[in-house]
């Protein structure tokens, strides 16, 4: 999962999937929060390279902004996880330095002129939630997992 400050600061999700990517953009990032949804609106998938991109995107480009490393790890579907992706709900568990435990991906009824397919991602009720009014992990554990910078230091270090 990247930390992307652009327009907007959002998280990128993205698992591996088929040879490539799938992506996408958590708008408030993920919840440890049991329950918790939080939008994930689908991107388009990104090369296995990309995976641990921490960088620049210089401006002009698509995505431009600072992307930080925020976790790594691997994951692991229940079942067909293209099948699932297609019926509209993936379950999945992760394995990351950050973010643990089962999750799920549940697709949203589309909705008129959207352009992008908007998903929930929602934290299951395991060993690994937090209950409400417990540490955010997003503030509590801000740094790159890669280098321990912040989205500033990252910008710093290319100017």
């Amino acid at each position: 999962m990247q930390k992307h400050a652009a327009r907007r600061l959002h998280y990128d999700f993205r698992l591996e999937l088929g040879g490539v990517l799938k992506s996408w953009a958590v708008t408030r990032g993920p919840s440890l929060v049991a329950g918790d949804r939080r939008l994930a609106v689908e991107v388009e998938d990104h090369g296995l390279d990309y995976a641990d991109y921490e960088g620049v995107i210089a401006s002009g480009s698509y995505g431009a902004g600072v992307v930080l490393l925020w976790d790594s790890g691997t994951w692991e579907p229940e079942g067909d996880p293209e099948a699932a992706l297609a019926a509209g709900s993936l379950a999945f568990a992760l394995h990351g330095e950050k973010l643990t435990g089962r999750w799920r991906l549940t697709r949203m009824k589309p909705r008129p002129r959207e352009r992008h397919v908007s998903w929930l991602l929602i934290k299951s009720h395991d060993a690994a939630a937090r209950q409400p009014g417990e540490p955010d992990i997003l503030e509590e554990k801000p740094l790159s997992v890669v280098t321990g910078r912040t989205v500033e230091g990252i910008a710093a270090a290319v100017a």
